[in-house]
C-alpha cells in the first residue's frame, strides 16, 4: 500500500513543470510495482485462505468456493468502489463501467480458486497455477493484437485488452501476477516449520533474482511477437516485474525476521491486513474533489513530503479500523472484512 500510495500522490499533487527530472521518474517506476504487487499478494492471499480452510473441514471444494465467493465480493465492491467516485467528485457516468484493478482482481481471484481446486496436491496446484500464469503472460502480445475481439462492447472489450477511456488494467497480462501468487502460496502454505520458512525465503530470493535477469536478458532478444511494446505487453517486463516482487517477499521475510527488532508493532503488517480498506479510500483522498488544490500543484520535494503525510494518516485510519473492527468481534457482530491473523501471512507478507 505504501508503494500505491506514494504512486498516486505523485501522480497526482506534482507540478507539471517537476516531472521531467530523474527522481521524479524513479520514484514513478517504483510505484508502478505497487500495483502488480496489491494483485500478487492477494494470489498469495487466495492458496493460504483455501489451505486453511480446507485443514479445518476436510473438503478442498468448499474451500475453494468459499475463497471464490470472496472474488465476487471483491468484483461487487469494484461497482460500489465507481458509484462512490461518481457521487463524490461528480464524475461521468461512463466511469461505472471502467476497469480498474478491483474489476481484475475479483475475477481473478475466483479464477485462481479454481485452479487451486483442480488438484488435491500442492504440487497439481503449483503447476496449474503456474500454467495460468504464463498463459496471461505469453497470450498478452496477440490478444492486443487480435481482431477476433473487435465484435465486443468496449466495456466488455476492456477486460480483455485496453480500450481508450475504459481500461486502467486488464486480465492479460494483470491477472498473471494474482495466479503467480498464488502460486508462491502454494509454497508458503506448505511450510510447517521456522526451519522450512527460512528455506523457502532463500528459494524465493534465488528465483526473484534469477527472473530478474532472465526478464532484463530476454528483453534484448529478438521479440516473437508481430509486435509486442516493453512496457505494456512484452512478457520479458511481466517476468522482471514478477523478479522484482518475489526477491521483495524474501526480503520482507529476512526484514521481519531481524534480530534489532526492538518494536513488536509493524506499520507495515497493520496497514497490509487493511489494504482493502485503505485503498478504498485513498483514492478519493488523493485525486478527489476534497484535495482538488493540490492537483498538480505541489514541487516534487513537496509532493514527497505529501506521501510521508499521507502514508502517516493511513496507518492511524488503519489502526481505528482495526480497532472497531476488533470492539465489533468482541460483541459478536461481524463486518464485511475482517483482519487476517496467520502468523505466516504476517511474516512473508
Amino acid at each position: 500500500m505504501l508503494i500505491m500510495i506514494e504512486a498516486h500522490v505523485l501522480d497526482s499533487w506534482t507540478r507539471l513543470d517537476q516531472r521531467g527530472s530523474t527522481l521524479y521518474d524513479w520514484s514513478m517506476i517504483l510505484g508502478g510495482l505497487g500495483a502488480p504487487l496489491f494483485l500478487l499478494l492477494a494470489g498469495v492471499s487466495v492458496s493460504l485462505s483455501a489451505g486453511a480452510n480446507a485443514r479445518k473441514t476436510g473438503d478442498t471444494r468448499s474451500a475453494s468456493r468459499a475463497v471464490a465467493r470472496r472474488g465476487l465480493e471483491i468484483f461487487a465492491l469494484a461497482f460500489l468502489f465507481r458509484l462512490q467516485a461518481l457521487v463524490v467528485s461528480w464524475g461521468a457516468w461512463r466511469s461505472l463501467l471502467k476497469v480498474d484493478i478491483l474489476n481484475i482482481m475479483g475475477p481473478s481471484i475466483v479464477a485462481a480458486a479454481a485452479c487451486w481446486s483442480l488438484a488435491r496436491t500442492n504440487r497439481g496446484r503449483m503447476l496449474w497455477l503456474l500454467a495460468a500464469t504464463l498463459a496471461m503472460t505469453l497470450m498478452t502480445p496477440p490478444v492486443r493484437l487480435t481482431g477476433l475481439l473487435d465484435f465486443l462492447p468496449d466495456p466488455l472489450e476492456g477486460y480483455i485488452r485496453p480500450r481508450a477511456g475504459y481500461t486502467s488494467f486488464a486480465f492479460f497480462p494483470w491477472a498473471g501476477f494474482l495466479f503467480g501468487g498464488a502460486l508462491i502460496g502454494v509454497l508458503i502454505d506448505g511450510t510447517r516449520t521456522p526451519e522450512t520458512e527460512r528455506r523457502l525465503s532463500v528459494w524465493l530470493g534465488l528465483c526473484g533474482a534469477g527472473l530478474i535477469v532472465a526478464g532484463y536478458g530476454l528483453s534484448f532478444l529478438p521479440s516473437p511477437y508481430a509486435r509486442s511494446d516493453f512496457w505494456t505487453s512484452s512478457p520479458s517486463f511481466f517476468i522482471l516485474r514478477a523478479g522484482i516482487l518475489t526477491l521483495s517477499l524474501a526480503a520482507a521475510y529476512w526484514w521481519h525476521q531481524r534480530p534489532l527488532m526492538l518494536w513488536p508493532f509493524s506499520p507495515l503488517q497493520q496497514m497490509g491486513r487493511t489494504s482493502l480498506f485503505i485503498y478504498w479510500i485513498h483514492i478519493e483522498l488523493i485525486y478527489g474533489l476534497i484535495v482538488r488544490p493540490l492537483h498538480k500543484a505541489l514541487t516534487f520535494g513537496q509532493a514527497w513530503l505529501g506521501v510521508l503525510i499521507f502514508a502517516l494518516a493511513m496507518l492511524v485510519v488503519s489502526l481505528c479500523k482495526s480497532w472497531v473492527a476488533a470492539r465489533f468481534a468482541s460483541s459478536g457482530h461481524r463486518l464485511w472484512f475482517r483482519p487476517g491473523s496467520n502468523s505466516r501471512t504476517k511474516a512473508m507478507i
